[in-house]
């Protein structure tokens, strides 16, 4: 799926005049690891997305597949999504009202494209259709800073890593810089992400504005530069400033409002920022260096405040397991990136085991999966044994009907061993009716025999997850409904081709 010419192929960055290269080619990113050395990184090309792509690989924007929001003052919303490609994207939509000039929305969009570097969730393409605005970035699938400072489920973020964060969220203001993006809105904890090997990026969706005339800042004013509560304006030394409140969020393992830490720093007891569950783990002096680095970053004047450059230089020597994994680190295993199954009607009643739900829906649906199926009922020639099955058939589709079930296995199997071509749609009639009387043993033989016959039928599939569940086998039954699920968007899709 696609556009068949990106309408962002040739536009150009506000700061570049280069145009983007062409959506079918690969951009070859050069990115800096932790010991400065430069290495190749394949990221994919940026492009424009089709909104029928993007609503399909979200399930539809389900609220399942939400992993931020943010408030009134910048409202929008973060999906997690995969491509038909089985590529995980983050998927940022916007409010109606942010970017009313889809033109001006794609050039933006543009720009922040070609910004790519290994301590970023790179910017992989955007979607402007109708009223609906869109950015498609790399996935993340360790969470954010914030979680694993304040909200950790195990332990909490240990001092070294710590220290890395702060150097590598600084390696990518630095690249930033480097390519004339010296403006990063509202950087704050939620912005820095930790990838499939855990290491710290830095979102590139705060290289974009959160509208053409909105906000800079969607966090609590307390943590804003001063110049932006004097003038609304954001300049380069905004982003020092906010990369010391970064840096204090580190230090304290808490949101202490700056203005607050420069009271406790100026009074001589700055160790007392510092993060109780860290004791141990650092020397003074590296813990008393960083304290300073962060004095430094949030002076009230932007004159005073440190380059990019001074913070890299400072920080690094402050490394001292280099060598250790991000996910050794912090204790983490590689991330399984889900995306929640999107089940039709049926999917969710076998799903939830609502066997009332599951005779409705085969009721509507009738015979008509099986429209062009080699089944020869319909073509017999009329003797007295196709009048026979017919009649068999009927009696077992009233018996159904009206939930007389023991009744209907008896007319239904009497019909599988008349039939001179096998019925999915029987057999599936006849799997519900064992559910109903007590016997998933062979329902589920039944449902499995439905599969034969159609071998790509969802409904095979739920019947089974139904079956496997009434039988206790769980994990079985979950991989039934994933795999019907996934049989069931094939159907949709190539029904829309």
């Amino acid at each position: 799926m696609g556009c068949i010419q990106s309408k962002t192929t040739h536009l150009t960055s506000p700061n570049d005049a280069t145009p983007l290269p062409e959506s079918d080619k690969q951009i070859s990113a050069v990115g800096e690891v932790g010991d400065g050395d430069n290495q190749q990184q394949k990221v994919a090309a940026f492009r424009e997305y089709n909104l029928s792509e993007l609503r399909k690989a979200t399930n539809g924007f389900s609220t399942e597949c939400i992993v931020s929001e943010s408030g009134e003052k910048a409202p929008n919303v973060v999906y997690k999504g995969r491509l038909e490609t089985n590529r995980f994207i983050a998927v940022k939509r916007f409010s109606k009202q942010s970017w009313p000039d889809a033109q001006q929305f794609l050039e933006e969009a543009a720009g922040v494209g070609k910004v790519r570097h290994k301590r970023l969730a790179n910017l992989i393409g955007c979607c402007a259709e109708g009223d609906e605005r869109l950015l498609v970035a790399e996935y993340m699938p360790h969470d954010t800073l914030s979680k694993h400072l304040f909200h950790y489920d195990k332990q909490p973020l240990p001092w070294e890593m710590r220290v890395r964060v702060a150097y590598y969220i600084a390696l990518a203001l630095d690249h930033c810089n480097a390519e004339n993006r010296k403006i990063y809105h509202d950087l704050n904890a939620y912005r820095v992400l930790f990838d499939e090997e855990g290491d710290p990026s830095l979102s590139t969706f705060g290289l974009m504005k959160n509208s053409r005339d909105g906000k800079s800042y969607s966090t609590n004013l307390a943590y804003t530069p001063p110049e932006f509560m004097r003038t609304g304006r954001v300049i380069p030394e905004s982003v020092i400033y906010s990369y010391g409140t970064i840096l204090l969020d580190l230090l304290s393992g808490k949101h202490i409002p700056p203005s607050h830490a420069l009271d406790i720093i100026r009074g001589k007891s700055a160790l007392v920022l510092m993060d109780s569950s860290l004791e141990g783990q650092y020397v003074n002096e590296d813990a008393a260096t960083m304290i300073e680095l962060a004095s430094k970053c949030l002076q009230y004047e932007a004159r005073d405040r440190p380059d990019i450059k001074f913070l890299l230089a400072a920080v690094d020597p402050l490394q001292k397991q280099k060598e250790v994994t991000s996910l050794n680190l912090m204790g983490l295993a590689k991330a399984a990136v889900v995306v929640p199954i999107m089940l039709s009607p049926l999917g969710k009643a076998c799903e939830r085991l609502d066997l009332t739900a599951v005779h409705d829906i085969l009721l509507k649906t009738g015979y008509r999966d099986e429209e062009g199926a080699d089944n020869e009922l319909s073509f017999q020639e009329w003797t007295q044994q196709v009048q026979d099955m017919l009649n068999t058939k009927k009696f077992g589709d009233i018996a159904f009907r009206d939930k007389d079930f023991k009744n209907a296995v008896e007319n239904y199997s009497k019909l599988v061993a008349m039939m001179p071509a096998p019925s999915a749609t029987v057999f599936a009639r006849r799997t519900l009716c064992y559910l109903m009387i007590g016997q998933p043993e062979l329902a589920l033989r039944d449902a499995m025999q439905a599969q034969v016959c159609i071998p790509e039928w969802p409904t095979a599939f739920y019947l089974q997850a139904l079956a496997l569940s009434k039988l206790g086998m769980e994990a079985d039954a979950q991989d039934m409904l994933n795999d019907g699920a996934a049989f069931e968007a094939k159907r949709q899709s190539s029904w829309r081709g």
